[in-house]
This record gives C-alpha cells, structure tokens and sequence, in this order.
C-alpha cells in the first residue's frame, strides 16, 4: 500500500513513516507539511491513502481534502489529529473521507489504513462516542446576524464548556491576551457582562 503522510510537524511524519513502514505492506512514498502540498503531492503520486492532519498553517487539511475528492472523488482520506472537534467531524464525514482518527491512538493508524484500503470507513472510539450527539438537529442561531466571525463562535463554545483562557488558548494554538481580546469583544457585541453570562447565553440562545 502506497501512502502519502502531511502533517506540518515534519518530526511527525518521520515518526509516522518510520512506524508505518515498520509494520509492513505500507510505503510512504512522500511527505508533505502543508494543505497544499497535500493536492501537489496527491496529484503526483495518486496514493492508495493519504494520511493528514487537520490544521495546518494557510489551508487546512479540510479544505484540501477537498479541492482533492473534487478533482479525484475515489481518492481516500484518513484523517489523523489531535482535535476531536465536532465541527471538523461532521464536515470529514460530510465531504466522503474515510476516516478521522486521533493520534493518540497511534498504535490504530495501520490498521485504520488497512481497513480505509479495504474500502471501509474509520473513525476512532472517541470519535464513534461522539457521533450520536453530532448527529442531533443543531440550533438554526445565525452566527453572521451578531457578527460573531467562526473564531469566536470556538472560543464561546469552548468558555460554555468551562475552560480557563489558558486552556483555551492552549486548544487554539493562541496567546492568553488574544483569547482575552475575542472574549472582551464578544461581551461587547452581545452586551453581556462576563464569562458567566456569555456560557448562559451560549446554551440559551444558542445551543437551545
């Protein structure tokens, strides 16, 4: 099995072309650290998966896979991260990838691609946990109305789960200032008054 690894970590994919070639039957035949890349490198080599992460700096992997399923709609897509995040979920399942994994369950990702050769669909047991609340109808609340931009749409959501700014900047990959800056901001927009009131709100308005 040919397979191409993207991650824009490149110690990630040596680890990840070194344990997957260990295993045997899987050949990384090119590595790639961009969403880009990602279309380049599928256009190239026409692997039987591509393995790729999801965020990644410019285009994510979600917006490469695709502009790569409309160019190639038999190509399969693992998808490995290390979010579980609901909205990048539904939009794997929606778009015809084969899989969405996390990386923690390292010791999955060849039997996940063998599986994904085999023409079935893969998703990892968090992932399969999730799947049924994903799946209930969600609130029509019109984000764009309140002028809330799809960045603080996640930072609300993740201040109505409870997380300090320092967690969430941790999730974010953001400074403590700047998600402080967002929250500041979407008080302001919402005229409410703390983080209290915007996790309240998010489940009233929101999430009713």
């Amino acid at each position: 099995m040919n397979i191409v690894v993207i991650d824009d970590d490149r110690l990630v994919s040596l680890s990840l072309k070194t344990i997957l070639e260990a295993a045997g039957g899987i050949n990384v035949c090119d590595m790639g650290n961009s969403g880009s890349q990602a279309i380049e490198l599928y256009r190239t080599h026409k692997p039987d998966v591509m393995l790729m992460d999801i965020r990644m700096e410019g285009m994510t992997g979600i917006e490469a896979g695709e502009q790569i399923l409309k160019e190639f709609p038999d190509a399969r897509l693992l998808y490995l991260t290390t979010f579980s995040d609901d909205e990048y979920i539904m939009k794997a399942l929606n778009m015809g990838a084969k899989g969405y994994i996390l990386k923690q369950d390292f010791e999955g990702i060849a039997p996940a691609l063998e599986a994904v050769m085999n023409g079935q669909s893969v998703f990892g047991d968090k992932i399969i946990n999730r799947l049924p609340e994903l799946m209930k109808p969600k609130s029509s609340y019109d984000f764009a109305a309140h002028g809330i931009s799809d960045k603080e749409r996640e930072i609300m959501e993740l201040v109505a789960e409870g997380m300090s700014n320092k967690e969430i900047a941790g999730e974010l990959f953001l400074s403590e200032g700047t998600v402080r800056n967002y929250i500041s901001i979407l008080l302001e927009k919402l005229a409410l008054r703390d983080r209290t009131q915007l996790a309240v709100y998010y489940y009233t308005e929101v999430r009713q």
